[in-house]
């Protein structure tokens, strides 16, 4: 085992956290032991070699990124956030909007069965009202999850939490694995971002998704990330957190509505 030097464990913390909001400090065997097999598949013996060489390739960037964040969804997880996007966004949603359209984003969005749950969860809904527009916007900073999330080949185990409704309309099942239907793919557009980088986003989101992301984050990585998210929603839009998370500090216009539910501006979500 190549082990880091106080001083290359101190770069290595100091970059990931300035750069991707990331907080490596009590994470040294973790790092020591993923990168391990990096570095021996390039002949190098210690980590300022490989630190030398990430300078020089960027696209290097992705390995590193892809060993040290754990990418860990599967379809309804955390329940709560589906049935109440099911219960009193849409039809709120269903009262209001004039366009048809929703604005949603799922941030950190992994292998992207949080997207696609969300899409199954609004397509069920507005089965008896069509012409929605139930496009997600979902995005990660690893490359190697954004692959996995399109090639949407899944097990029998990976549905298991799915109504068995939802794998006869949205599932082609061929030998033992589940391919999901093009009706339900084609509604997530992924993209890769860095969600310490600004936003460009053109338009603001009726709902934002970001559960079990902020947890990796430093504190100020954290309550910046939130400010954003705020300023990105729309007048009355929600913002998801996964349950194991708080938001501590207050944010001007974001108001708690349950555990892991927060609204921006308004207050008359019935639950």
């Amino acid at each position: 085992m190549i082990q880091l030097t106080d001083d290359e464990f101190s770069w290595l913390v100091t970059y990931i956290r300035n750069n991707y909001g990331i907080d490596l400090s009590k994470k040294r065997l973790l790092i020591e032991a993923r990168m391990y097999s990096v570095l021996v598949k390039h002949d190098f013996t210690s980590f300022s070699q490989y630190f030398s060489y990430l300078k020089q390739n960027e696209n290097e960037l992705n390995t590193l990124l892809n060993k040290l964040t754990t990418n860990h969804t599967y379809f309804m997880r955390e329940p709560r956030h589906f049935d109440f996007l099911r219960e009193v966004i849409l039809p709120q949603q269903l009262k209001e909007n004039r366009e048809h359209s929703l604005r949603i984003w799922s941030a950190g969005c992994s292998t992207g069965e949080e997207a696609y749950t969300a899409v199954m969860t609004m397509k069920d809904f507005f089965r008896q009202s069509p012409g929605w527009d139930t496009r997600i916007l979902a995005t990660d900073i690893s490359t190697k999850v954004l692959a996995e999330a399109q090639q949407r080949v899944y097990s029998a185990e990976d549905l298991q939490n799915l109504p068995e409704s939802w794998k006869r309309l949205y599932f082609t099942q061929s030998d033992d694995v589940f391919l999901l239907k093009d009706e339900i793919r084609r509604e997530v557009i992924f993209r890769r971002l860095n969600l310490m980088e600004d936003f460009h986003f053109q338009r603001p989101f009726d709902l934002i998704f970001c559960r079990n992301v902020m947890i990796y984050f430093t504190k100020e990585a954290k309550d910046s990330l939130i400010r954003k998210f705020c300023n990105m929603l729309k007048p009355g839009g929600y913002l998801f957190i996964g349950h194991s998370e708080n938001i501590q500090n207050e944010v001007p216009d974001l108001h708690y509505v349950e555990p892991s539910i927060y609204q921006k501006g308004r207050l008359d979500a019935k639950r």
